[in-house]
Order: C-alpha cells, then sequence, then structure tokens
C-alpha cells in the first residue's frame, strides 16, 4: 500500500475501531457526559472571571463578595466528579476494545492456513497481539479521550468568548485555517512514520528472538558480535524514526505556542480598541484573556496527541490485516464420524506462492488401514509437504487426495483433523500438567482411567510417577523441565488418547538417544497397530518393518517397495541406505 493511500484510510480506520465500541456504548455515553459537564464546568469558571472583576474591583459590590468564591468551589468540586467519570468510563471502554481485538486476532491467528505462519514469523505475531494493540488502547482511549476533552475546552472556551465580545473572537478566529493546515500537515507525518515504527519493532523482536533461541548456535560460531551489531543497526533505525516523532512533535508544538502568542497579541490590540469605545469591561476583557490562555494548552495537547493517535491508527491498520485475511478454506460438508483410513494420492501436485519449482509433482500411492508407509528421501525433496496435506495444513495445486474414497476436501475440516493424530520430532507441549498435556483440546474431558491407560501405553508412567505431584505437575513451556525422550513419550500418549485411525510419525525418533528411542520405538509399535500409519524417518533401519517405503525426490515419487525390494533394485534408496551406514557396496 503506498503511503497516500495510507493515509487516505485514516478515517476509515479510526471509523472500523468506533465500530468495534458498541457493545460498550452505554460507558462511552457515561463518559462523554462526564466531559461535556467538565467542559462546561471550566468555561463557567472563566465566564464568572467577569462578574469577579467588575463587581469585586470596579463596582466594590460587597453583597457578591462572598457568593463567588463559592460558586467557584462548587464549579470545581462538578469539575471533578465529572472528569473522574469521563477518565473511568473511556478508560474501562478501551481497555474492552482492545481486549476484544488481542482475543479475535489470535484467534483470526488460529484459523490462518498454514502458508501465513511461513510467511510471517511468530515475532511479529506476538508484537500485533502485544503492543500493537496497547497503540489501539492508547488511541482509543488517551487519544480519544484527549482529543474529546480538549476539544469541548476549546468550544467551552469559544462560547464564552463570544458571549462576551464577539468582535474581538472573530478577530482572533482568522487564525484558525493556518492552524488546522499546521495540525493537518503534523498529522499525516505522524501517520507515515508511526506504521513504519510499528514495522521496525517487529524486526527488532524478530532478531533477538532468533539471537536468544539460537544463543547456543551464536555462541559456538562466533557470532555473539555479528548478531549484536545487527541488532545495533535495527535499535538505531527504530530511534531515528522516533526521533522522526519527536522533532515533528517540537516542532509543531513550538509553531502552535507561537500562533497562540500571536492570538494573544491579537486579542490586546482589539480588545484595547473594543475598550476605548466602551464595548467591552474589564472584567469582560480578564474573562477573554482567561478562556484564551486555556485554549493555548488545549491547542498543546491537540497537536501532541497526534503521535499517540497516529501510532494506534497505525497498529489499528496491522491487526486489520490480519482479521481481514482469509480463514483456511473449509467449504466441504460432506460429516465424518470415524474413517476407516483408506489414503489415496492420485496425481497430486503442490507449489509454495512464489516459488517457480513445485514442491511435489505428479505423485500417487495408496496407504491402507493397518499398515505402515514410510516416506523417506533427501532433505527438500517434499516429504513435509506431502504429510501436511493430508490433514489441509496446505491445499494440493493439482491433483486429489482421498479419504475413504472421498476428497479431503469434502469433509468438514475439524471432521477431518478428528481422524488424525500427529508425534513429530518437534513436540509441542504446553505450560500446563501432563494430565493437561495429553488431555488435551476436545480430549479435555477424556475419564482418568483413559488418561492413566494412555501414560501408560506411551512408556511415561515410568518418569511421571517420580514428578512431584504426578500427573498434576507443571511442566513448563514447551515441556522444559522434561527431557527429549520423556516430551515424545507424552506426546504419544496424547495420540493414543485420541486413538485417532490415521497416525503421522514424523521423524518421532530422530533426535533421541538409544535409550529413550527404545522406550519411544516401544510405544510407537503399541500405538500404530490397526492404523493407518504414515511415517517420515532419517534414520532407514527404524522402517525396515514398513509395509511399503516412498522414495521422492525434488518432489516426486521415484522408488516404491518394501525395504527388501528397493534395497535389490539398487537405486536411490539403496544409494541412502549405503550412504547411512557407511556401506561400500549393494546391500
Amino acid at each position: 500500500m503506498s503511503g497516500g493511500s495510507k493515509l487516505a484510510a485514516t478515517w476509515p480506520i479510526y471509523k472500523r475501531l468506533r465500530s468495534y465500541a458498541g457493545k460498550y456504548r452505554w460507558l462511552l455515553a457515561l463518559a462523554l457526559g462526564g466531559m461535556l459537564i467538565e467542559a462546561a464546568a471550566g468555561g463557567a469558571f472563566t465566564k464568572l472571571m467577569q462578574p469577579i472583576v467588575d463587581q469585586t474591583f470596579v463596582i466594590k459590590n460587597e453583597r457578591i463578595g462572598l457568593m463567588l468564591p463559592l460558586a467557584i468551589v462548587g464549579l470545581f468540586v462538578v469539575r471533578g466528579i465529572a472528569g473522574f467519570a469521563a477518565d473511568y468510563y473511556m478508560a474501562r471502554s478501551g481497555r474492552g476494545i482492545a481486549r476484544d481485538l488481542r482475543v479475535m486476532v489470535l484467534g483470526k491467528y488460529l484459523r490462518m492456513p498454514g502458508l501465513r505462519f511461513d510467511t510471517e514469523p511468530v515475532p511479529s505475531m506476538l508484537v500485533r497481539l502485544g503492543s500493537d494493540c496497547d497503540q489501539v488502547a492508547q488511541a482509543t482511549i488517551d487519544a480519544a479521550k484527549v482529543m474529546l476533552q480538549q476539544s469541548f475546552q476549546i468550544v467551552a472556551a469559544l462560547t464564552v468568548m463570544l458571549w462576551v465580545s464577539w468582535q474581538v473572537t472573530i478577530a482572533i478566529l482568522v487564525l484558525a485555517p493556518p492552524l488546522a493546515f499546521v495540525m493537518s500537515r503534523v498529522s499525516k507525518r505522524y501517520r507515515r512514520v508511526s506504521y513504519r515504527i510499528q514495522e521496525s519493532g517487529a524486526s527488532l523482536m524478530q532478531s533477538a528472538d532468533q539471537s536468544l533461541h539460537g544463543h547456543q548456535e551464536v555462541k559456538i560460531y562466533g557470532a555473539q558480535q555479528a548478531e549484536h551489531e545487527r541488532y545495533q543497526a535495527l535499535a538505531d533505525k527504530n530511534m531515528r524514526l522516533s526521533m522522526k516523532v519527536e522533532a515533528t512533535r517540537g516542532a509543531s508544538s513550538a509553531l502552535v505556542q507561537l500562533m497562540g502568542a500571536v492570538g494573544l497579541a491579537l486579542l490586546l490590540v482589539v480588545a484595547g480598541q473594543e475598550a476605548f469605545a466602551g464595548r467591552l469591561t474589564a472584567g469582560g476583557f480578564v474573562a477573554l484573556m482567561t478562556s484564551m490562555v486555556a485554549i493555548l494548552p488545549s491547542l498543546k495537547q491537540l497537536t501532541n496527541v497526534q503521535n499517540m493517535l497516529q501510532r494506534g491508527i497505525a497498529s489499528a491498520e496491522r491487526l486489520f490485516d490480519v482479521l481481514d485475511a482469509g480463514n483456511e478454506p473449509d467449504t466441504g460438508s460432506v460429516p465424518l464420524q470415524r474413517a476407516r483410513g483408506l489414503l489415496e494420492f492420485r496425481d497430486v501436485g503442490a507449489r509454495y506462492p512464489g516459488q517457480h519449482q513445485p514442491a511435489l509433482s505428479g505423485v500417487s500411492f495408496v496407504a491402507r488401514p493397518g499398515t505402515v508407509t514410510a516416506i523417506v528421501g533427501r532433505s527438500g525433496s517434499g516429504k513435509s509437504t506431502l504429510i501436511k496435506l493430508i490433514p489441509r495444513f496446505y491445499t494440493q495445486e493439482s491433483g486429489e487426495i482421498l479419504l475413504d474414497g472421498v476428497p479431503v476436501q469434502d469433509y468438514r475440516l475439524a471432521d477431518l483433523r478428528r481422524q488424525i493424530a500427529l508425534v513429530g520430532q518437534q513436540v509441542m507441549l504446553f505450560d500446563d500438567t501432563v494430565a493437561a498435556n495429553v488431555a488435551y483440546g476436545e480430549m479435555a474431558n477424556a475419564p482418568k482411567d483413559a488418561v492413566d491407560q494412555a501414560v501408560r501405553g506411551a512408556n511415561a508412567a515410568e518418569f511421571v510417577e517420580r514428578l512431584p505431584e504426578g500427573m498434576d505437575t507443571r511442566i513448563g513451556s514447551n515441556g522444559t523441565r522434561l527431557s527429549g525422550g520423556q516430551r515424545q513419550r507424552v506426546a504419544i500418549a496424547r495420540a493414543m488418547l485420541k486413538d485417532a485411525p490415521i497416525l503421522i510419525l514424523d521423524e518421532a525418533t530422530a533426535a533421541l538417544d538409544t535409550e529413550s528411542e527404545r522406550l519411544v520405538q516401544d510405544a510407537l509399535e503399541r500405538l500404530m497397530p490397526d492404523r493407518t500409519t504414515l511415517v517420515i524417518a532419517h534414520r532407514l533401519s527404524t522402517i525396515e518393518h514398513a509395509d511399503q517405503v516412498l522414495v521422492l525426490d525434488h518432489g516426486r515419487l521415484v522408488e516404491q517397495g518394501t525395504h527388501a525390494e528397493l534395497l535389490a533394485r539398487d537405486g536411490l534408496y539403496s544409494h541412502l541406505h549405503r550412504m547411512q551406514f557407511r556401506e561400500t557396496g549393494p546391500a
């Protein structure tokens, strides 16, 4: 989106933000009422300056000498109560809107296609969920509150000025057009720079995330200085953008104050002429001067709030970019309770956006219930892509994928995924108890006996029983309090509890030591019977007993058969086998 189109979109974005305020309209109405009362009380105070000066110092009327001070106290009590109500109800509404946006954006991410997670790094997603939502809260709370409060104060002060002397007020209002021009230019610059600041913040977080998560690689390869310099360059860019905002704020504030000083000077000149003509009293002049002085800080705050408002608008634009993105396609209407597990690929092709080379091309095979299909090949041959097509994390470009004779696109997405259990090399566990990680998602209400049985079947009981609180022990973010083999067995227990007809094993034992691999392999052998099992494995020794082996190379299925048949053919599989076991001749 070009800079001009971004600027033109400011009002629609803010208008859309307002649409999220519908459920808080009564709170906002109370806040607005408080602001109006607060501004009216402020205007009444400046108007009181006229009788205070005229009656006390000019006419010396002793009868109202006590009434006016009491009126001032009463006005400020009313103003304080109204101001508190405005602040509280605006904060409640604005924070509620930000909370709603945060929840909606996370929900949207969870409904997005897998390709979104390939193109947008998780740190950028976290920036949207974190600082972007906070910036929107500032725009909807602080910026909107300041804009409304100060605008009402200006209107109240101008009303008093028109009441006291419309001739003087009209003369001063000639400054309004240049002031509006200045604020318009400031708003556009804030908007342009604020969007770049948000993008820069996301890059900063991504760089830090990579350096800190990969701290071992950074240290072992002596890249501390390079990573530090990369981060410093991004931080410098972020600071330069921030200083542009500060320079704009400072210059615009000084310019507004200069125009205010010119307005005061003009007030003195015109008011003096009105006083000489007998149309303006001393009290009227003080009321005009007080109103004018009250307008100046309001104008300054309106100028300064542009930074906050435009950053909020830029953040809202980034959030709406997520909310407006497409969901995973889910047009299927065929219900599916439990599949038999007959899986068939017919001439399937797949391609990633922007890639000329297909990730898969013309892949055809059948995986039957109760069998194990192993998928092997060099790195980048398309193994993971093939697996991700089954639960429709990605959508194939051509061909058909059938489950029990029905194209997978025809099934409801939730029903299709209910048929699949996944155990990967990188196990995803959550900062919760062992029991909650096993009985996860739709299995949360599973009977305790079933959960215990799954844990025992996964060879996990022996270490779970040694944990401080057994099944109720919290295991940390991503299971950091467990070893790699223990995490794998928790994941296997989760798959056992699901009891799905299709099991996908994505290099489930690749990163384990011999003892852990034995325990995990034993658990997998109890999990695999009577299911359609697909196994991605680098260790070819783990798939010797597979019913069929699919050999992929550059996205194509180049060989297919049993372990023994493929070794006898002396093709790519045999070559990979020799390379892995360092053999010098055909096996």
